[in-house]
């Protein structure tokens, strides 16, 4: 089963929201999903990349290794125009924000079959992703 993950994933996993059960509860899920199997959006690095600046206070260099190394425990993916093509169907016809719907899109384009994150409605399925 392949699994993406959404940016929320990668910060609790890293601590950034200062609760220890998301923490670990994020933690343990990365650790069980074999790498060939784990799949980041590349909107997902830029986010991540973000958040270690903007609230994990991270210089720089230490959030570029650490968005840069995602590629190193996963399949980073990126998206085509026919995928951005998508997300903009996607947000439409869902009520998304474009940035989520992207990254369902490139979940779909990458055959995973479930994508973790707790911005989207849980439970629903769209070009045969789960969230």
């Amino acid at each position: 089963m392949r699994i993406a993950v959404d940016t929320n994933v990668l910060v609790y996993a890293a601590g950034l929201d200062h609760e220890a059960g998301k923490r670990e509860r994020a933690a343990s899920i990365l650790t069980a999903i074999p790498a060939e199997n784990l799949v980041v959006p590349t909107q997902v690095v830029g986010e991540f990349y973000n958040v270690l600046i903007r609230k994990g206070g991270l210089p720089r260099g230490l959030a570029q290794a650490a968005a840069l190394g995602l590629g190193e425990t996963a399949e980073v993916a990126a998206h085509e125009p026919a995928t951005m093509a998508q997300a903009i169907s996607i947000a439409a016809a869902h009520e998304l924000q474009i940035w989520d719907a992207l990254i369902l899109a490139i979940a779909a384009a990458e055959g995973c079959d479930l994508l973790l994150s707790e911005d989207m409605q849980h439970g629903s399925r769209y070009l045969g992703v789960e969230w």
